[in-house]
């Protein structure tokens, strides 16, 4: 496959068990899934993907969040895209070059919350790490679930993308 017709994941892995669960195609599937589902092409972006353990993601949530815990997932967007009025749709970002890409952001994944998550949920693990990453990667680009109009919005987009891959509704 042309790797330029592909939407630019840089996977980091920082925990070793991420490699059993072939993270860099899963992430992959999942962005190019959720950029379909906006409308937007497959050239020209990049999101930084981070796979990591609960205790960097418990610094990181403690650093960035305040928060000193580790949670399944965070993301940092690059732009404030996010909409004014609740239950809007976020503005979407324009492409850049192959040499300038526009960043959605960063995400990072802990491996063991995930894991736990998944295996209570009575999930594959895979199901639900793409998930938690059409997640990060709607926060990244504006989307949000603090008021109900916003959530509603962004957990519909979610149900709808993980549809399209052929995985049930999470909710």
């Amino acid at each position: 496959m042309d790797e330029m017709a592909e939407p630019l994941v840089d996977c980091v892995i920082e925990d070793d068990r991420w490699q059993t669960l072939d993270l860099e195609p899963l992430a992959f599937r999942a962005v190019r899934a959720s950029l379909a589902a906006l409308g937007l092409g497959e050239a020209g972006f990049t999101l930084g993907l981070m796979g990591c353990n609960d205790a960097r993601i418990a610094e990181l949530n403690a650093m960035f969040r305040k928060k000193d815990l580790p949670t399944n997932v965070l993301s940092w967007p690059y732009d404030d895209l996010s909409a004014e009025a609740e239950g809007g749709a976020p503005a979407l970002p324009d492409p850049g070059t192959a040499d300038d890409p526009t960043s959605f952001g960063d995400i990072a994944l802990a491996f063991e919350t995930c894991e736990r998550e998944a295996a209570e949920a009575g999930k594959p693990m895979a199901d639900h790490v793409t998930h938690l990453i059409i997640h990060g990667l709607l926060h990244c680009l504006g989307y949000d679930h603090v008021r109900d109009g916003d959530a509603a919005r962004m957990e519909g987009l979610e149900v709808q993308i993980l549809a399209s891959l052929g995985l049930p509704d999470p909710y």
